[in-house]
């Protein structure tokens, strides 16, 4: 295990609880790694499992990977989580095509995409008001051509980035992703 963290992550897939092992070897085949977060998270595989579970559900839903992404990077932005900003600037740009400039735009809670720009305000605002969003504000996101299946998802997403921020500012968590410079003031 690591010296840093302070609930550490384990060193191997084989150090972790035998009922994490199986949910640690998915993510590997998944991601071709086991990211710090996913092992920090092992040492309760409820939580791991909870956790994979609403990740798997909402990559089949009907929000597309660059959005869930971009909702990622403004909620570890609001949130202050420098991993969950690691990881889903790194996963932005690898897997959802995002430049570097969207990336900024989406750690601030813009988009230059104006339905994803939608999106985000929604789900910036959703977090800051913890849920007690006004009818502007779905307004707001339904003229964009969010139907209510989607508004959905777009709160269990800032739900699922909430639950990750927490836990890697709880634990500390080592990054083991590139660590993205700070975007210039907008």
């Amino acid at each position: 295990m690591n010296d840093t963290s302070r609930i550490p992550a384990f060193p191997s897939i084989e150090a972790a609880p035998a009922a994490s092992r199986p949910l640690l070897d998915a993510v590997h085949a998944a991601f071709g790694a086991v990211p710090n977060l996913f092992r920090v998270a092992a040492h309760s595989p409820a939580a791991l499992e909870g956790l994979l579970g609403l990740h798997g559900a909402l990559g089949k839903g009907a929000i597309d990977a660059a959005t869930r992404e971009r909702v990622a990077l403004a909620i570890a932005e609001y949130d202050g989580c420098r991993y969950c900003l690691a990881a889903h600037a790194w996963l932005g740009a690898r897997l959802a095509g995002l430049d570097a400039d969207e990336i900024a735009q989406n750690r601030r809670g813009r988009s230059h995409d104006l339905r994803a720009d939608a999106a985000l305000r929604f789900a910036r605002r959703v977090a800051e008001s913890r849920g007690h969003v006004g009818p502007g504000d779905l307004a707001a996101v339904r003229e964009a051509g969010y139907g209510d299946g989607e508004l959905i998802e777009l709160v269990a997403l800032v739900a699922l980035n909430v639950l990750t921020n927490y836990l890697n500012e709880v634990a500390q968590t080592d990054i083991d992703f590139p660590v993205p410079a700070e975007p210039a003031a907008a």
